[in-house]
């Protein structure tokens, strides 16, 4: 139950909702293409991908000095229903 809680609350950022429309549509992006995409700060962005990265919206592989997200492809279903009702 708590988890709920914390996925809705992810999802009350339209930020947040935003970041997991643009990786539906791409395969993966680095914070800095996220940002700038945005609008937002690196601060900001990488905030808000921690935050989903730990819900297991999102999964995240650092490679040459950068940090590169997607959606998470093992999301469990019951958390990837609710997402995509956000897409």
């Amino acid at each position: 139950m708590r988890r709920w809680v914390h996925v809705f609350k992810a999802f009350a950022n339209i930020n947040r909702v935003k970041i997991v429309n643009l990786l539906a549509h791409r395969e993966r992006m680095s914070v800095t293409d996220i940002a700038d995409a945005l609008d937002i700060s690196l601060k900001a962005t990488s905030k808000h991908l921690i935050m989903l990265d730990n819900l297991d919206v999102l999964s995240s592989k650092g490679k040459e000095n950068h940090v590169f997200y997607s959606l998470n492809s093992e999301m469990p279903k019951d958390l990837a229903s609710t997402v995509k009702l956000f897409l």
